[in-house]
């Protein structure tokens, strides 16, 4: 009879007790197979839900700051060597290395004119561009489509008497206003959002423009090195990432992963502890089997195999139940419990992850076990005859 034999023998005589530790070892394992499942999915998600959330690089002129002062007092400030932005640069950007990480390249002109007598903030935007840039604005109406049409922020629409639908005039021109923009808090509430083309020519800029907002899809490359390519691309400009974006999605990832890892070794520690007492508790009701095994010339190494047999066919089978398990309970439960946009996906990869985790759980618990087995004098068999 082989060492393998005896091992399945008995796995089958004590199925209850084996039971046991596969059941304790599947909750385990599952429960770190649906953290990491939750963890990867929610990063993903963060991920996806600031990059819909619009601009996270801005680019404006390069220029330099003198400040003034007259007889020790301040005066001001004088921007010198003033350095344009053009409408080619946006096109520019889109040569990067990492363009396919470019969601959209939105330029803008700024600047002040009279609308039906009164002064009003201008804008002049691509708008094919906008809405990937301003995902987030929510609109009485719809957005703007053409050079035929405007955008109003909530104060620019009560200052002018506008409502959606309605029309202004702006450089000879009449404008349909193709909705009304809910307030931000911030300068969008004021501005008046036209076509690109028609503002450089209403405020005397052709060409120019005044920044250039870009939406980068980050997941999978350092923003850092987007922005190095477009500096890069851009010498004449200033491109600067913005900080909270990235500062948000890297502070959640590194809380999402710290939790999980936290609560993953609290519990392959219990785990561990299950193992080890299940498998002494079976040594110790087996003193006579052993006993016997060493009185007829099975050697230390051999008796140990034994018990590390078992352990491990034990631990496979409950590595593979909790790869089932946590990937099926993640999948079912996780939309709900972390509000997650779209289900997570089975992820095989998981599954040799979870199987070395319960092997190397039960090798751990079941080491000591095997261990003292294998010391087992062979007199102890007598006593138990």
């Amino acid at each position: 009879m082989q060492l393998r034999d005896i091992a399945w023998e008995s796995l089958k005589r004590r199925r209850g007790r084996f039971a046991f530790i596969v059941t304790a070892l599947m909750l385990g394992v599952g429960t770190v197979v649906a953290l990491v499942s939750l963890s990867r999915a929610m990063q993903a998600d963060v991920s996806d839900e600031l990059d819909r959330f619009g601009a996270n690089i801005i680019i404006t002129p390069k220029s330099r700051a003198l400040d003034l002062a007259y007889g020790g007092v301040a005066v001001g400030g004088l921007t010198v060597d003033v350095q344009d932005l053009n409408t080619e640069d946006a096109t520019l950007i889109r040569t990067i290395p990492n363009k396919r990480n470019i969601s959209a390249v939105a330029p803008k002109v700024v600047g002040t004119t009279e609308i039906d007598g009164k002064r009003a903030l201008v804008i002049g935007a691509r708008f094919d561009q906008e809405p990937g840039i301003k995902s987030w604005w929510q609109i009485d109406g719809r957005f703007a489509r053409g050079g035929d049409e405007a955008l109003l922020g909530t104060e620019a629409a009560q200052n002018l008497g506008k409502h959606s639908g309605e029309t202004l005039a702006l450089g000879g021109r009449q404008l349909r206003v193709a909705g009304v923009i809910a307030p931000t808090g911030s300068i969008d509430d004021q501005a008046v959002f036209v076509d690109l083309g028609l503002a450089q020519r209403v405020l005397g800029k052709p060409g120019k423009v005044s920044l250039i907002e870009v939406s980068a899809l980050c997941r999978g490359c350092p923003i850092e090195d987007i922005v190095s390519q477009i500096s890069a691309a851009l010498p004449h400009a200033r491109v600067a990432p913005i900080r909270q974006a990235v500062a948000a999605r890297e502070q959640a990832v590194r809380q999402l992963t710290r939790f999980t890892y936290a609560v993953s070794f609290v519990v392959l520690l219990v785990g561990t502890l299950v193992v080890m007492t299940t498998m002494m508790s079976s040594v110790t009701e087996r003193t006579q089997e052993i006993g016997i095994l060493r009185a007829v010339g099975f050697r230390q190494a051999h008796v140990a195999r034994v018990i590390l047999l078992e352990t491990v066919v034990i631990n496979v089978a409950g590595g593979l139940l909790g790869w089932v398990a946590g990937s099926i309970g993640a999948r079912l439960l996780g939309p709900a419990l972390a509000q997650l946009s779209s289900p997570i996906p089975l992820d095989p990869g998981l599954l040799v992850l979870a199987v070395v985790i319960a092997t190397l759980v039960g090798v751990t618990g079941g080491a000591y076990a095997a261990a003292r087995a294998a010391r087992m004098d062979p007199a102890e068999a007598l006593r138990h005859m």
